[in-house]
């Protein structure tokens, strides 16, 4: 998405780290690059509003529930292999493929 005019920073740059702005998991001064791009950017500011609004959503009827230790566990793995450069499998890396292959065999 862009809107097709010039900024300093690129929409699809925005667009690329909605979610840490979002969370605030970004540098102040990145922060406020984001914040002026969406004085200038209607589309890029609907989309973070969207986003925004679907966060708070899932928190109010989701916030309450307990995360599961294993899916917690599995989540921060993966969050651990991102930050770390490595690739990040598609499947559950708790599941040994021979473990698969034998189920499928079954």
């Amino acid at each position: 998405m862009s809107c097709g005019e010039p900024h300093e920073t690129d929409c699809s740059e925005v667009l690329d780290h909605l979610y840490e702005f979002l969370d605030r998991e970004m540098p102040e001064g990145e922060c406020t690059k984001f914040e002026v791009h969406f004085e200038e950017c209607s589309p890029c500011l609907e989309k973070y509003g969207l986003e925004q609004a679907v966060k708070k959503l899932v928190k109010r009827c989701c916030g309450q529930d307990e995360v599961p230790t294993d899916l917690r566990s599995k989540v921060m793995g993966r969050i651990d292999l991102i930050r770390a450069g490595e690739a990040v499998p598609d499947h559950d890396v708790t599941v040994h493929d021979t473990d698969r292959s034998a189920t499928a065999a079954e």
